[in-house]
């Protein structure tokens, strides 16, 4: 089976969770590495303790998606090259969400899977369920067309695609509404739930009023990591398939405005943390 590491195998909010989006956010623009004392001082900003934070890392460390690397002198820790391609991979889907509109195809994807393979059928269905495919029957998932590139990265990492059929097709026919279908095949009271949250969390850092770099960090990498799962999760469905009071495209509204507010002081303090510390390991 090939390497595939999972972005989204931590709670939201969890330690393990807020230190994976801030690899994500920072870890890349800062040449792949960062010495330990800045993930320290960053996590600091979000009110993790620094033992806590040691701990996270070495979890991370043995999840292959860092590797401790010691740079002039400086302990520190690396992005594995494998942790590298997960983060490309779920940038676009994370920040530039894809919706299907109307009258695009739908991809259908058909498996079978012996007793024999069962772990791998169960982490297929886990994949294609975060990957944001609805549910026909057992063997049959469905999602918007341009999911079609997704599910086959799943199918070839876990080395099933020849187990696998994939169809596009213009429009199911089900025995009722395709609104009512959808309904059945994604749990969207779920990933409205998910979208409602979002819009309660993020909303308290705008009534704060001014923040400092360091505040800005904390709304801001709060901001990711509540909102990250969703576009995994949301299909991107037409319109006409989501039910009237669909929160979704309110809370993407409010999704790019806090990386409008957040995203350049966070970053400010970021590089500020890196620097200080650069320069404290030179006059040492």
């Amino acid at each position: 089976m090939s390497a595939f590491l999972d972005d989204l195998d931590s709670r939201p909010g969890s330690t393990t969770s807020l230190l994976r989006t801030v690899i994500g956010l920072y870890l890349r623009d800062a040449g792949g590495w960062l010495p330990s004392s800045a993930f320290l001082r960053i996590m600091e900003a979000l009110e993790v303790p620094a033992a806590v934070t040691r701990t996270t890392l070495s979890r991370l460390k043995k999840k292959a998606v860092l590797e401790q690397e010691a740079r002039d002198g400086v302990a520190g820790y690396a992005l594995t090259a494998d942790a590298a391609v997960m983060l490309a991979r779920g940038d676009s889907r994370i920040f530039d969400p894809q919706e299907m509109a109307e009258g695009e195809p739908w991809c259908l994807v058909s498996f079978s899977i012996p007793e024999t393979e069962r772990e791998k059928r169960h982490q297929l269905r886990r994949r294609l369920h975060w990957s944001g495919c609805g549910t026909v029957a057992s063997g049959l998932w469905i999602a918007p067309g341009f999911r079609q590139a997704d599910i086959e990265e799943v199918l070839e990492a876990l080395d099933v695609r020849t187990q696998a059929t994939l169809f596009l097709t213009s429009t199911p026919l089900p025995g009722g509404s395709l609104r009512a279908a959808v309904a059945q095949w994604w749990d969207l009271d779920a990933v409205a739930g998910l979208h409602r949250g979002f819009l309660r969390d993020a909303a308290g850092y705008f009534r704060s009023g001014e923040l400092t770099e360091a505040a800005a960090l904390a709304a801001y990498v709060r901001s990711i990591d509540s909102w990250r799962a969703i576009p995994y999760l949301d299909p991107g469905l037409p319109v006409s398939c989501l039910p009237e009071d669909w929160p979704g495209r309110e809370s993407a509204a409010l999704f790019r405005a806090a990386t409008e507010a957040f995203a350049a002081p966070a970053a400010a303090y970021v590089r500020e943390v890196v620097e200080s510390g650069a320069a404290r390991a030179a006059s040492q």
